[in-house]
């Protein structure tokens, strides 16, 4: 399979997430939680997400994952209780579009990893995704999501 892989300088974006680890198996409930906690109380505040649902990964211990869950908002916003107020850190990043299942993204996941060395970079050690559909959309097959890692 053939990635491409852009190299980017994005500027700092606002955020609202829950932050929480959790074992892989458990992640798709996890994730679904945490966006209607988020989506909830955006409809409190009266605001919309400014675009996709993102993940970030903290580590890759698959028994207990550090993961944030969240939405862009167009300027920062007060958090509430889990509901936190953050960034996306501004700087370098390196993305891929991935379309598939969530269970084959190993191998954009090594394509990227391979890239980000072979170019000379180091990665921060978080990586992003970014989910333009849901598997309640459409077949596992036609999943978007972007991978974005941030470099050192």
């Amino acid at each position: 399979m053939k990635y491409q892989f852009e190299l980017n300088v994005q500027e700092a974006q606002p955020v609202l997430s829950i932050r929480t680890r959790t074992a892989v198996e458990k992640l798709p409930q996890v994730i679904g939680e945490a966006y209607g906690k988020i989506m909830r109380y955006m409809g409190e505040l009266g605001e919309q997400p400014a675009g996709v649902p993102y993940t970030a990964y903290y580590n890759l211990d698959m028994q207990d994952l550090d993961v944030e869950m969240g939405f862009p908002v167009v300027s920062a916003l007060p958090g509430q209780g889990e509901v936190k107020a953050g960034a996306i850190p501004a700087g370098r990043y390196v993305t891929c579009m991935y379309k598939g299942p969530y269970s084959q993204m190993e191998e954009p996941y090594n394509e990227i990893t391979k890239w980000i060395t072979e170019n000379g970079y180091e990665p921060s050690g978080v990586s992003y995704e970014y989910y333009y559909n849901a598997p309640d959309e459409v077949p596992e097959s036609e999943l978007l999501t972007k991978i974005a890692i941030p470099l050192k």
